[in-house]
């Protein structure tokens, strides 16, 4: 290693901390920690892996980005929250549609209708793959062998 780390590398210490402090919290008070990854966002593997890509449930994950807007909406959640542009906070002005390369319509038209431009159907299948190991639990190092397990 041996030098600086990457602004990606860097930014994503923000969620992991996050996330650990949500746990602590959690563990202390005898709570579960709620998620906030929507449909979209999981697609595109635009999460930090330990980070806010980790929770015990998540009630908005089979819904898209679109969707959650709408819900919030129906909800009464206030204009300046829904209107502002989804950011995960990661640098100053840092928006998740500037990152990915790609708006929430694009992803979430695609994942509802299968419709979009054959360059946004790329790169979403391009992102979808690549962050395969994001949606995967870790590989496991063989299976516990236990008579006495078996019987649980």
């Amino acid at each position: 290693m041996g030098g600086p780390l990457s602004l990606m590398a860097s930014a994503n210490i923000k969620p992991r901390l996050r996330m650990t402090t949500l746990y602590a919290i959690a563990q202390e008070m005898g709570y579960l920690v709620a998620g906030t990854d929507n449909l979209s966002e999981a697609v595109m593997g635009y999460f930090t892996k330990w980070g806010d890509g980790s929770f015990d449930f998540c009630p908005i994950s089979d819904l898209t980005a679109t969707e959650v807007v709408e819900l919030g909406k129906e909800l009464g959640i206030p204009k300046e929250i829904i209107e502002k542009a989804p950011s995960a906070g990661l640098w100053e002005g840092q928006t998740d549609e500037g990152e990915m390369g790609i708006s929430y319509q694009e992803i979430d038209t695609y994942i509802r209708l299968g419709i979009a431009k054959p360059d946004v159907i790329a790169r979403i299948r391009e992102a979808y793959h690549k962050t395969a190991h994001k949606r995967q639990l870790p590989y496991s190092y063989g299976t516990i062998e236990s008579p006495v397990l078996a019987t649980l």
